[in-house]
């Protein structure tokens, strides 16, 4: 049977190159794992603790990934990649040399015969005005150009201090925080609101799915029928979301020990 696969917030480069590198051979086993069946594979953000592509230049490291990612497209498998926070300077080389297609907004698709609403989740629902203000001085393309003019191995020795202190200073607790404060949850609840006071006849989506959180969780939206799943990180958890075609579940790689059910939240409009 042929599935969907999801994954996000790999951070590799952090927090050193042999706890990286380590990571890296885990997401390497679970990729080879995932070949087996899957059609598709979105990688939703965050796959770098830092990424910066100079003209001819990209950061050294996680030569086996790509190796892979290279692999598996040749193979037909469809690779999305959507560019997170930490990775927000991706341009054209994993088109180029993966034949991936990157996403730099959320994306809504049908996949199958349910309806995906895919993001990182960095920038989206309430709050967070320093960071929304930040973005859009990252993403500029004249502010692009000039760090550009940095030499790489300047360039890439402050963007990783600012990378790690961000991902340091920023890191959300790793529990449910409550729905007046989970804030993609909010978002995602805002959304189906929206499209219910429309006049369009936009289908409902079925899955938001989002990374960012670092928190694997899935939980029965308002309207009683879509679910909001965060798909968690790859320093503890190790978790992914896979998609068969009629439903999309969490699920953990190699830890036997990991109970998924005291991270999910299925029933908290019950």
């Amino acid at each position: 049977m042929s599935k969907i696969y999801f994954a996000s917030d790999f951070h590799l480069g952090a927090p050193n190159p042999q706890e990286s590198r380590q990571r890296e051979q885990t997401i390497l086993r679970w990729l080879e794992q995932v070949a087996l069946d899957a059609t598709a594979i979105y990688l939703v953000g965050d796959i770098f603790d830092f990424w910066f592509e100079y003209q001819t230049v990209v950061p050294k490291g996680a030569v086996r990934l790509l190796g892979k990612l290279a692999e598996l497209s040749d193979a037909g498998i469809d690779l999305h990649i959507f560019v997170g926070n930490h990775d927000i300077w991706m341009f054209d080389y994993f088109e180029q040399e993966l034949g991936a297609t990157i996403h730099r907004q959320p994306l809504r698709v049908k996949l199958g015969d349910k309806h995906f609403f895919i993001a990182h989740g960095d920038g989206l629902g309430p709050g967070d005005y320093g960071y929304k203000r930040l973005k859009k001085v990252f993403t500029n393309r004249f502010c692009q150009w000039l760090f550009g003019w940095l030499h790489p191995d300047i360039g890439i020795r402050i963007a990783n201090k600012a990378s790690h202190t961000s991902r340091t200073a920023q890191v959300e607790p790793e529990y449910f925080l409550g729905a007046d404060k989970e804030w993609l949850l909010q978002y995602a609840n805002q959304k189906l609101r929206q499209a219910e006071t429309t006049t369009t006849s936009s289908p409902v989506i079925d899955y938001f799915v989002f990374g960012h959180r670092h928190l694997p969780l899935d939980i029965l939206l308002q309207n009683k029928k879509s679910r909001y799943l965060n798909l968690g990180e790859w320093f503890s958890y190790n978790t992914y979301a896979v998609f068969d075609g009629n439903d999309l579940q969490l699920a953990a790689f190699e830890r036997p020990d990991f109970d998924l059910t005291t991270t999910l939240h299925h029933h908290l409009y019950d």
